[in-house]
């Protein structure tokens, strides 16, 4: 007697039913010939050497003890993404890899805890004028993110504050400008699932001024659709240097099962990437019609192989 193959789906305590719009994963899964099941990453008692193929999705709480993630994942027989993946991209480092590559992020003064850095060598770190980012470099959509402006010397000690509480607990610390454009034009969300392009989310920013964000807050979705020409094209330059970077890394190339990209226009007709999720992404799967079968579809191909 032939059984369907076992998929894991792995989250964490705070989001038992993975994310909003993933719902019916499950449902659709079975359809297409799977055995699947739905485990909080670090439940003791789960056996992780009978869960089949393991795909992390909502496992929103890694960052309070990365080295535990990684942990766990070194146990995985079979995980999507694979075990290098989650290593490197739990790190937000990687953004200073591929910005070395070519491809185009935010720019961002790294200040990490062995610099040892005084209260005033923070304060020349932060930017002259306008609003700017902090955010520690291992983190989980916008928690530990906060957001300031440089003309209110309060908000200044409230930036000053969160950089070195964070360098204190040995945190590696991002200082990005706030690109404008956020506001203006929202985020885009690239998603693909197995190398190609499901569909775009056109969101709107969840950083509040001066705060610290909640980190239960999700960006607002605006719009959802089919990626469009534009979109395509940026996807593309970001896809060759992602897996020029696997390949410097493994020696060899690797495709993701899933990958979302966030990006901002740069209001000069090209794009700044924000970050590469290829962790703990929310794919949006409930944002527009196909979107979670189509993930359904890349699990499903992947466990059949």
């Amino acid at each position: 007697m032939t059984t369907n193959p076992k998929v894991t789906l792995v989250t964490c305590k705070a989001l038992p039913n993975l994310f909003p719009g993933e719902e019916g994963l499950l449902d659709e899964l079975a359809s297409r010939g799977c055995d699947p099941q739905i485990k909080v990453w670090n439940d003791p008692d789960v056996d992780w050497a009978d869960a089949g193929m393991v795909v992390v999705r909502s496992v929103s709480d890694y960052a309070a003890d990365r080295p535990a993630f990684l942990e766990w994942t070194r146990q995985l027989h079979r995980v999507q993404n694979s075990k290098d993946v989650l290593n490197w991209n739990t790190d937000k480092h990687y953004l200073k890899v591929l910005a070395a590559m070519g491809l185009p992020t935010i720019p961002t003064n790294w200040l990490e805890p062995s610099q040892k850095l005084t209260k005033h060598q923070i304060h020349t770190r932060f930017p002259a004028f306008g609003e700017f980012v902090v955010k520690p470099a291992v983190s989980s959509g916008v928690r530990d993110v906060g957001r300031y402006t440089t003309v209110d010397i309060r908000q200044r000690q409230a930036a000053m504050r969160q950089v070195q509480g964070l360098l204190g607990e040995g945190r590696s610390v991002m200082l990005q400008r706030y690109v404008e454009e956020i506001d203006l034009h929202g985020e885009i969300s690239l998603v693909f699932f197995n190398g190609l392009v499901s569909h775009a989310v056109e969101k709107r920013s969840a950083l509040h001024p001066a705060s610290v964000t909640n980190p239960k807050m999700h960006e607002a979705v605006v719009t959802a659709e089919a990626a469009d020409s534009v979109a395509w094209t940026w996807g593309e330059q970001i896809r060759r240097v992602l897996h020029d970077y696997v390949r410097a890394r493994l020696g060899h190339d690797e495709q993701f099962l899933f990958n979302r990209v966030d990006l901002v226009p740069d209001g000069k007709g090209s794009f700044l990437v924000m970050e590469v999720s290829l962790v703990d992404a929310d794919l949006y799967l409930g944002s527009t019609p196909g979107a979670l079968g189509n993930f359904a579809d890349a699990i499903s191909a992947r466990v059949h192989w």
